[in-house]
């Protein structure tokens, strides 16, 4: 798929982890590299560049040599925090989204979210497969940041009850033979992951 010069990609890396007992999630192994790293090789080709939004020492990362943007609100409030700092930060019109623990990411993920909210007239997209949205993936325009940040200084958390009152396109991909959207929160699910990429299940 061509590149969107138009948009930036960030990877939400700053959730707690709590289910998998803590630390940086999206730096625990899969395949024998940081799950990360397959988010990004993922990323990193359809999109005009890459951050990551993340909270604490951003030297962790440091590896990686890409920007490491924190949460611009206190007390790190949820995911709209990390696709506020996202939206404020990016030097392009468009920015999409997507979690540290989601590495099988489709190569069409940014061409499909920009045509589903073309095809709609919204400035919203986000990923939905097996009839299940995901509301963190998603497609995002700069200027709607004010907005964004109004709501969340006033309480919202719910990053889908945010959106519906924008307006917001869902891009629906199939499940089989993997969903693409399939996620690492726990040590079991990462166990599964890595059975899933030894198998060949997982697409290029």
């Amino acid at each position: 798929m061509p590149v969107r010069n138009d948009t930036f990609g960030v990877v939400l890396a700053g959730g707690l982890a709590r289910r998998m007992g803590g630390g940086d999630k999206p730096l625990r192994l899969l395949g024998g590299k940081p799950m990360l790293e397959h988010v990004l090789d993922r990323l990193v080709p359809q999109v005009a560049g890459v951050a990551l939004n993340a909270n604490g020492d951003p030297a962790r990362f440091a590896a990686l040599g890409l920007p490491v943007w924190p949460d611009t609100l206190p007390e790190h409030p949820g995911p709209l925090a990390g696709i506020l700092a996202a939206m404020e930060s990016s030097p392009a019109e468009w920015v999409v989204t997507v979690p540290g623990d989601s590495p099988f990411l489709p190569p069409d993920l940014v061409a499909r979210l920009h045509a589903a909210r073309e095809a709609a007239g919204v400035p919203l997209a986000c990923a939905a497969s097996g009839g299940w949205a995901h509301p963190p993936i998603g497609l995002w325009r700069r200027d709607l940041a004010p907005t964004l940040r109004a709501a969340v200084e006033a309480g919202e958390r719910k990053i889908d009850r945010w959106t519906a009152q924008i307006g917001v396109a869902e891009a629906e991909w199939p499940v089989a033979p993997l969903d693409p959207f399939f996620n690492a929160n726990t040590p079991e699910e990462l166990a599964e992951a890595e059975k899933l990429l030894r198998s060949g299940a997982v697409p290029p």
